[in-house]
């Protein structure tokens, strides 16, 4: 019996390495995101410009114009 019970401890030991890691994973990838939205939040689209053609009506938009 003794030796059947080594192979869970290093089971278990390893699950704790990979969920300590996936929690590491986790909290980098949550101060990505914080990090991304603080320097994307001050940045506004720009504004889409409408041309019209001679009849006065608004053209198509084109895939420049986004």
């Amino acid at each position: 019996m003794a030796g059947n019970s080594r192979p869970t401890a290093s089971k278990r030991q390893k699950e704790r390495a990979r969920q300590e890691k996936r929690q590491e994973k986790a909290q980098k990838k949550a101060q990505r995101k914080l990090q991304q939205e603080q320097s994307a939040g001050g940045e506004r689209p720009a504004k889409l410009t409408v041309t019209y053609d001679a009849e006065g009506q608004p053209e198509g938009l084109n895939f420049h114009d986004f």
